[in-house]
């Protein structure tokens, strides 16, 4: 493995490059993510960048997360009677149960 070293003034710096990112953009988890390690984790949030696996654990937290509004959704709907079924016949009752629960 050998390093690449560009001149700037009479330094040599690395050639070091941030791996691009997925195709997968950042839904407001990820970025609240983002948001608490510049913030309140500075260290870790600057391991995670160099070690190129910041967007990894971005995206972990995403899924993590969005996964688990999912599971807490369906047991409020499923304690509150909400179905699909009355979705469908009266999507307004729908909408004022499901906002509400």
């Amino acid at each position: 493995m050998s390093i690449m070293y560009h001149q700037n003034g009479d330094y040599l710096l690395p050639d070091m490059g941030l791996n691009e990112t997925g195709k997968t953009p950042l839904n407001k988890y990820g970025r609240m993510r983002l948001r608490y390690l510049q913030e309140h984790r500075p260290g870790l949030y600057t391991r995670l960048i160099l070690s190129g696996k910041l967007y990894e654990d971005l995206l972990e937290t995403q899924k993590t997360a969005q996964d688990r509004v999912v599971i807490i959704t369906d047991k409020m709907a499923k304690a509150q009677n909400i179905s699909e079924a009355m979705k469908t016949q009266d999507q307004m009752a729908w909408i004022g149960k499901i906002t509400t629960s």
